[in-house]
């Protein structure tokens, strides 16, 4: 491990068949005022919305509702839930759905009393918060995003078509998160491997990082293991509940900052894929399956090392009397291999991409530092180029 690190996560996990049970007690500590956020109707056909509302109504809450977040949470959508939470003095913001439901509600709890434009503020200044927060609760149904856990808040503004995070600090990270694997059975087979496959990328983001003997490389080697091997079974029977609670588990510990520890990381297949959705409003996990083995092939040979340690520790490919590059290599081939067994998109036209758009998506392709390679503009094209 190198340099120096403080780890804090403030956020209470409530896990299991049951988990739901413990929203009564979290709701106790808060005001009466509560923002109830969701996106279409779904939690309504399962029955989620019902049981939730009964909750909200036997613990003496006052209701506001706010529907409609949509997979790419937009400003004019942050907006609305800025003017919600302050004209109804909102003491609490409670997310039901996915990871974007959790990303908006964690952008409205720093926005709404901001008095500047929370977008200039938070998206394209990166300042720090300053104002009132107001708490969030997540009720989780689709695992991915480990947004349950974290302080990250993705937005997208259409007019710019830039989508941007901010990860804000512990001080924004939901205070309590509620995580029931069963309620993620009905996602579309299409939802639940993107979602699927952002863990994935989560963890190897921050794996091809670094060259010292770091724990975190082989904390995230398990994890990546436990992942591959449950979504191979999720994927055959959505309803294996002890494979659909491994790949929750594992969302949340893919991005809740404990494996970042001692670790650069690197982001970029982030930065493009974020770029694409700012252009497309395609789903977040295909945009990066879509570009991560032109960019992962692309930055190989300036991190040989660790990519044929993620071939023999992650694929189990046997590196007896074979190159460095070639162990590193079918390592990647694996890992294509998986991508197509789950069906995920593996080209960018199939998102929606086309060539006039290739100028736009690498400029609001924002550039890390922390990977093997920092990447130049037109680095970052040919990537692309590679990826139709």
């Amino acid at each position: 491990m190198l340099g120096n690190l403080m780890y804090c996560n403030p956020t209470r996990l409530y896990f299991g068949e049951n988990a739901l049970d413990n929203l009564g007690d979290e709701l106790a500590k808060y005001g009466p005022n509560v923002m109830l956020t969701y996106g279409g109707g779904s939690i309504k056909k399962s029955g989620l919305y019902s049981q939730i509302t009964a909750i909200l109504k036997e613990s003496g809450k006052q209701v506001f509702e706010l529907p409609g977040v949509m997979p790419n949470p937009t400003t004019e959508k942050l907006y609305e839930g800025c003017k919600v939470a302050r004209e109804h003095k909102i003491d609490l913001i409670l997310a039901v759905g996915g990871g974007s439901v959790c990303d908006y509600a964690k952008a409205v709890s720093v926005s709404a009393w901001c008095e500047e434009d929370p977008w200039e503020k938070y998206y394209l200044r990166m300042e720090d918060v300053d104002n009132r927060i107001i708490p969030v609760g997540c009720v989780l149904t689709m695992a991915g995003t480990g947004s349950e856990m974290n302080g990250g808040a993705v937005i997208t503004n259409n007019d710019s078509k830039l989508k941007i995070v901010h990860v804000f600090g512990d001080n924004v990270f939901p205070k309590f998160s509620i995580l029931n694997p069963k309620l993620t059975y009905t996602l579309p087979q299409y939802q639940m491997v993107a979602g699927i496959y952002d863990i994935m990328n989560h963890i190897t983001e921050q794996y091809f990082s670094n060259s010292d003997d770091n724990t975190s490389d082989y904390v995230m080697e398990g994890l990546m293991r436990s992942l591959i091997h449950s979504s191979r079974i999720a994927l055959k029977n959505p309803e294996d509940y002890e494979a659909r609670s491994n790949i929750m588990w594992t969302a949340a510990w893919a991005l809740n900052s404990f494996i970042a520890q001692g670790k650069s990381a690197d982001w970029m297949v982030h930065m493009i894929g974020q770029s694409i959705g700012g252009y497309t409003d395609a789903t977040h996990g295909m945009t990066l399956s879509a570009i991560s083995m032109a960019y992962y092939r692309f930055v190989c040979p300036y991190g040989l090392a660790k990519f044929k340690r993620f071939a023999v520790s992650v694929w189990d490919v046997d590196p007896a009397g074979k190159s460095d590059e070639a162990v590193a290599g079918e390592g990647l081939d694996r890992m294509e291999a998986w991508m197509r067994e789950l069906g995920l998109v593996m080209n960018i036209r199939e998102l929606g991409v086309t060539e006039d758009m290739l100028d736009g998506i690498t400029k609001g392709s924002f550039i890390t530092e922390g990977g093997y390679k920092v990447l130049t503009p037109e680095e970052i094209k040919a990537i692309l180029k590679a990826s139709m």
